[in-house]
């Protein structure tokens, strides 16, 4: 094999172990969420980043490249969300074209319900990928890299793939 086939191959592996990982996590979260708080991880997700917000709220277009769904799909789930009491929108008052969506009152004391068992769950699963010799590695690299004490986890300093000042 050459090195390019290597490398592909490398890249492969390395693809599969994250998609497995990713797969693990988010099945383990969205169980506890629709179990205990009757949330998807993505409705859990929009409500986070929105609340992480100065304001607690972002332009629809932004909360959809934050949290990577199409227009339509978030449109959606705002409108889900809206039907629950969780989150309002609202139209900007120097854009008019520009919509809003904010986390309500209700949105954010069930977000803050909801954090204890997504954390909970989440480095529950974490510590059971860890035991798995083909996640393993992947894992610690995460923890190193992510959640390094001394640093807090590295999301809250990102911005929103638009280029806004979102934070997920």
């Amino acid at each position: 094999m050459s090195s390019h086939d290597d490398d592909v191959e490398g890249r492969g592996q390395g693809w599969r172990t994250l998609a497995a990982l990713h797969a693990r996590l988010e099945d383990r979260l969205e169980r506890s969420l629709q179990a205990e708080h009757q949330l998807s991880v993505t409705e859990y997700t929009v409500l986070d980043v929105l609340n992480r917000q100065d304001e607690h709220h972002l332009r629809m277009n932004q909360l959809a490249d934050t949290v990577v769904l199409s227009q339509s799909a978030t449109t959606r789930l705002v409108s889900r969300l809206e039907d629950q009491g969780l989150l309002s929108r609202y139209i900007c008052a120097t854009d008019r074209r520009g919509i809003y969506t904010e986390v309500t009152e209700a949105g954010r004391a069930r977000l803050a319900r909801a954090r204890t068992v997504h954390d909970r769950t989440l480095a529950a699963a974490l510590t059971e990928a860890e035991q798995r010799p083909e996640l393993a590695v992947l894992v610690a690299a995460l923890r190193e890299t992510l959640w390094a004490p001394s640093r807090g986890p590295a999301s809250a300093d990102r911005q929103a793939p638009s280029g806004g000042n979102a934070e997920v």
